[in-house]
C-alpha cells in the first residue's frame, strides 16, 4: 500500500467513528470569570434552606410576647333563684340575684419574666442555627465551586492532550512519508486521537453536573450558564490549631447554640422552681337585685401548688429542668471536643493537599515537561520511538491533572475548616 493511499484510509476511518480528521481543534469556549464571592451573597439570600431556617427563627421570636403576657381575663354570669316565680319553659319570670364578674389571673411575680427568658434563649438558639446553616450551605457551595473549577481544568487539559496528540499524529504522517516512519506509529496515534475524542463529552457533562449543583444551591434553574471559576490562591492558611480553636470558641454557632442552650436550661429551672409559689386571681363584680339595692364586690383567688397531691409535679418539673441543664453542659463539651478534633482533621488534610500542590508545581510538574519535550525531540530526530513519545505525554498531562485535583481539594477541605471554625479564613 502507498503512503498516500494509507494516510487516506486512515482519514476515512476518523470519518467513520465519528471523529474528526485534521489538525483543526474546535477551541473550547471562552466564558466570562465566575467570581465566588458574589455567588456567596446571592446564595445568603436566595439559597430556600437558608430562608427556611429564617422564618422558624421568626417564629420563635414571636413565642417571647405570647410566652411573657398575662392570661386572658375571664367575664362570668351568675344567676341566682332562677327563675324566680315562675316556669322556665312556660312563665321564665325574673331572676331574683344576678352577679357579673370581671376577673384576671396573676402569676407569681418573677413567673412571666422567666417564662418570656426561656422563649428568648430558644429564639436565640434558633437565630445561631441560621448562622450554621449558612456555614453549611456556603461551605457547599464552595466545594460545588470548585468541583465546577477542577471539571474545566479537565477538560483543558484534554483539549491540551488533543493538540499534542495532534501534533503526535501529523509528525507520524510526515515521517511515514518520508519513509523514517511505520504504519503502526500512524495507527497508533489515530487510536490515541479517537480515544480522547470518545472521553471528552463524558467530561463535559461533568462540568454540565458540576454546574447545576452550584445552581441549585443558588436556588436557580439546573441548566442556568455560568461563567468559568477564577484560579483559587496557591497559598495556604497559616494559622495555628490553637488559634483556630480559640476563634472557634466566639464564632462557631454551634458552640454559641450550646451556650445558650445552658443558659435557657438555667432559667426553665428557675421557673420550675417558682411553680412552688402561689398565683392569684382578682375580680370586680357587679350584683343586680330585684327589688333590692345593686351594690358592687370583689373577690380574690389564690392557687395552692405546695397542696400535698400536687407539690410531687412540680418536684418533677425541678428535676426534668435540671437534667435539661446537665444535658445541656454535656452537649455544650461534646461540642467543644468534636470542634477540636474537626480542626484538627481537617487543618491537616489542608496541609497536606497543599505541600501536594507545592511539590507538583515547583518540582513535578517542569520535569514532565521537561522529559515530554526531549522526548518529543528524540522522536523527532529518531533518538526515540513513538511510545516514548506517547508516555511522556500521557505522564506530564496526569500531572497536570493531579495538581489541578490536589488544588480543588485542597479548596474544598479549606471550606469545611471555615464552616467547622465558623467565620471565613483568609488565605496568606
Amino acid at each position: 500500500m502507498k503512503a498516500d493511499d494509507f494516510l487516506r484510509s486512515c482519514y476515512v476511518s476518523l470519518l467513520l467513528i465519528g471523529v474528526p480528521a485534521g489538525t483543526v481543534q474546535a477551541a473550547p469556549p471562552l466564558n466570562s470569570p465566575l467570581e465566588l464571592a458574589e455567588l456567596l451573597e446571592e446564595a445568603l439570600a436566595r439559597n430556600p434552606e437558608i430562608q427556611a431556617a429564617h422564618q422558624q427563627w421568626e417564629a420563635s421570636k414571636e413565642r417571647v410576647p405570647q410566652a411573657g403576657t398575662l392570661p386572658d381575663p375571664t367575664f362570668g354570669v351568675q344567676l341566682w333563684n332562677f327563675p324566680q316565680n315562675g316556669n322556665l319553659l312556660t312563665s321564665p319570670g325574673r331572676t331574683q340575684n344576678t352577679i357579673l364578674t370581671l376577673a384576671q389571673k396573676f402569676p407569681f411575680p418573677g413567673k412571666l419574666s422567666l417564662s418570656a427568658e426561656v422563649a428568648n434563649r430558644a429564639a436565640d438558639i434558633r437565630e445561631q442555627a441560621i448562622r450554621a446553616k449558612e456555614r453549611e450551605i456556603l461551605a457547599r457551595l464552595k466545594q460545588a465551586y470548585y468541583e465546577l473549577y477542577l471539571a474545566h481544568k479537565e477538560i483543558d487539559v484534554h483539549h491540551d492532550q488533543i493538540d499534542v496528540v495532534e501534533q503526535l499524529f501529523d509528525a507520524a504522517k510526515a515521517k511515514f512519508r518520508a519513509g523514517q516512519g511505520t504504519q503502526v506509529d500512524v495507527l497508533k496515534a489515530q487510536v490515541e486521537l479517537s480515544d480522547l475524542y470518545q472521553r471528552l463529552p463524558v467530561l463535559e457533562q461533568r462540568r454540565e453536573t458540576a454546574a447545576a449543583k452550584v445552581n441549585t444551591l443558588l436556588n436557580r434553574d439546573p441548566r442556568t450558564p455560568l461563567g468559568r471559576p477564577r484560579e483559587p490562591s496557591l497559598a495556604a492558611p497559616e494559622k495555628s490549631i490553637e488559634a483556630l480553636e480559640q476563634l472557634a470558641q466566639t464564632t462557631r454557632p454551634e458552640l454559641k447554640a450550646a451556650s445558650l442552650s445552658i443558659e435557657r436550661s438555667q432559667q426553665a429551672l428557675a421557673y420550675a422552681k417558682r411553680q412552688y409559689y402561689p398565683d392569684f386571681e382578682v375580680g370586680v363584680q357587679r350584683f343586680q337585685n330585684f327589688e333590692a339595692v345593686d351594690g358592687f364586690g370583689a373577690i380574690g383567688v389564690m392557687s395552692i401548688p405546695f397542696s400535698f397531691w400536687t407539690k410531687s409535679k412540680y418536684d418533677a418539673g425541678v428535676r426534668e429542668a435540671k437534667a435539661g441543664e446537665a444535658a445541656a453542659r454535656a452537649e455544650l463539651q461534646t461540642w467543644q471536643n468534636m470542634t477540636r478534633f474537626q480542626i484538627t482533621e481537617v487543618l491537616a488534610k489542608v496541609r497536606a493537599q497543599q505541600q501536594v500542590v507545592d511539590l507538583y508545581r515547583t518540582t513535578i510538574l517542569p520535569q514532565a515537561e521537561q522529559n515530554m519535550d526531549a522526548a518529543r525531540a528524540g522522536y523527532r530526530t529518531g533518538r526515540n520511538s513513538f511510545l516514548d513519545f506517547l508516555e511522556a505525554e500521557r505522564a506530564w498531562l496526569e500531572f497536570r491533572l493531579a495538581y489541578y485535583r490536589a488544588l480543588a481539594e485542597r479548596e474544598s477541605q479549606f471550606a469545611v475548616l471555615e464552616q467547622v471554625v465558623g467565620t471565613f479564613l483568609a488565605h496568606t
